[in-house]
C-alpha cells in the first residue's frame, strides 16, 4: 500500500498500551507508539511494533508507525478482519511478521481466517493450542451455570469447534523466546485453555495478559458494554481448569507488571494494577472461581492431542430459557457494539 493513502498513524482507531521513546532526550514529538490495542466487539488484538532490531540509521524499520516490522497478538472476533487491515495498513502500511495467539477461542482467532487470505504469514501458539488450530479436537463445552450475567448464560450459543488453519500454525519455541519480538517472554499460563499464554516484557514489564485475567467483567453483557475498568480472573463460562488459573495468575502477580493489557477490558496501570493483581492472586477462590459451576473442582484433562476428559454438566431446568433471553440480548449487544468507537 503507497504510504501517501494511509491514514496517520496517529488517528488509528484504537487505544496505546505502551510508548517506546526513540530519543535520548525522550522528547513527547520524538515518541513512537509501541504497542498498540483495538476492541473487535467484545475481545481485543494488539499491534505490537518491533523496536530496536533495524540496522538502518534512520530507524524507518524499527516497528515505528509506518513500518512493516510489527506482529499481531490474537485475531479478534468474527466479522472484524477489515477493521483489523484498516488499522493495520494505517499504524504500518503492510503485514505482520507473524501473528502469535494467546490462545484459540472463537473470539481471538474469529477473524484469523481472513486475515490469512491477505497475509502470508506464520501462526504462532503454545503446544498445547495446536489441537484446536489444526482440527483436531474442538474446545469443551462452556459453562452457563457459572453465573455472572447474560454473556455467561448465552455461554452455549458460542463456538467451541476445533479450526483447522492449516500449515501456517506453527509452535511457539519451548525456550519462551517470542518469534519476531526480541525482549519478550511467552509465559505458559494455562487454567483458561490448557495451551493459553501471556506476553511479557521485562525491560518496562509490560504485559499481554490474554484471558488468565481480564479488567471487565466479562460475564456481565452490561458490564461489557460499559467497559468500567475491574479486574477480575478469566472469563469464568470458558475457564477449564480453576486450579491452573489461579497458579498462573500467581506467576504473573509476581511479575510486579508496570501495565497489563488483556483480552477483554481496557489497560491497567501503575498502582492501581499492582493493588488489584496482588488481590486476586491472595484472594482467587473468592474474587475468581465461581460458586458454582461445571469446572469447579473438577477440570478439563487435556493433552497434545487434545481433549481427553470433560466431566458431565451440572442440570439446570432454566437453561432453555436463559439461552432464549441470551440470543436476544447478545443481538442487542452485537449492533450496539458495531456503533461503538474505541476510547
Amino acid at each position: 500500500m503507497n504510504q501517501s493513502h494511509r491514514q496517520p498513524a496517529s488517528r488509528a482507531p484504537g487505544f496505546f498500551v505502551t510508548v517506546k521513546r526513540t530519543s535520548a532526550s525522550g522528547q513527547a514529538a520524538n515518541r513512537a507508539e509501541d504497542v498498540w490495542g483495538l476492541r473487535t466487539l467484545v475481545a481485543n488484538v494488539y499491534f505490537v511494533a518491533v523496536t530496536g532490531t533495524s540496522p538502518t540509521p534512520s530507524g524507518a524499520d524499527r516497528g515505528h508507525p509506518g513500518s512493516r516490522n510489527w506482529v499481531l497478538i490474537d485475531a479478534g472476533m468474527p466479522g472484524t478482519a477489515r477493521r483489523i487491515l484498516r488499522v493495520a495498513a494505517a499504524r504500518f502500511g503492510g503485514p505482520p511478521k507473524a501473528i502469535i495467539l494467546t490462545h484459540g477461542h472463537f473470539d481471538h482467532v474469529g477473524a484469523l481466517s481472513k486475515l490469512l487470505e491477505r497475509w502470508d504469514v506464520p501462526v504462532y501458539a503454545h503446544a498445547l493450542e495446536l489441537p484446536y488450530l489444526t482440527g483436531r479436537s474442538d474446545y469443551p463445552p462452556p459453562d452457563p451455570s457459572v453465573g455472572g450475567g447474560l454473556m455467561a448464560r448465552s455461554a452455549p450459543l458460542y463456538p467451541r469447534r476445533g479450526r483447522n488453519f492449516g500449515g501456517r500454525v506453527r509452535q511457539l519455541p519451548e525456550d519462551g523466546s517470542v518469534p519476531f519480538l526480541p525482549g519478550w517472554r511467552a509465559l505458559h499460563t494455562p487454567g483458561h485453555t490448557d495451551g493459553h499464554v501471556s506476553l511479557f516484557r521485562e525491560a518496562d514489564r509490560t504485559l499481554l495478559a490474554g484471558d488468565a485475567f481480564v479488567t471487565v467483567r466479562q460475564e456481565s453483557l452490561l458490564a461489557v458494554l460499559r467497559q468500567r475498568r475491574e479486574l477480575r480472573g478469566p472469563p469464568r463460562y470458558f475457564t477449564t481448569n480453576w486450579l491452573a488459573a489461579h497458579t498462573s495468575v500467581l506467576r504473573l502477580a509476581a511479575l510486579s507488571p508496570q501495565v497489563a493489557a488483556t483480552g477483554h477490558g481496557r489497560p491497567m496501570r501503575g498502582e492501581r494494577l499492582a493493588r488489584e493483581l496482588s488481590e486476586l492472586a491472595a484472594n482467587f477462590d473468592h474474587l475468581a472461581v465461581p460458586r458454582r459451576g461445571r469446572y469447579v473442582g473438577r477440570p478439563v484433562r487435556a493433552d497434545e492431542r487434545g481433549v481427553v476428559y470433560v466431566p458431565p454438566p451440572k442440570p439446570s431446568p432454566l437453561a432453555p430459557a436463559l439461552i432464549g433471553v441470551g440470543v436476544a440480548a447478545l443481538l442487542g449487544a452485537a449492533i450496539a457494539l458495531q456503533g461503538r468507537k474505541n476510547r
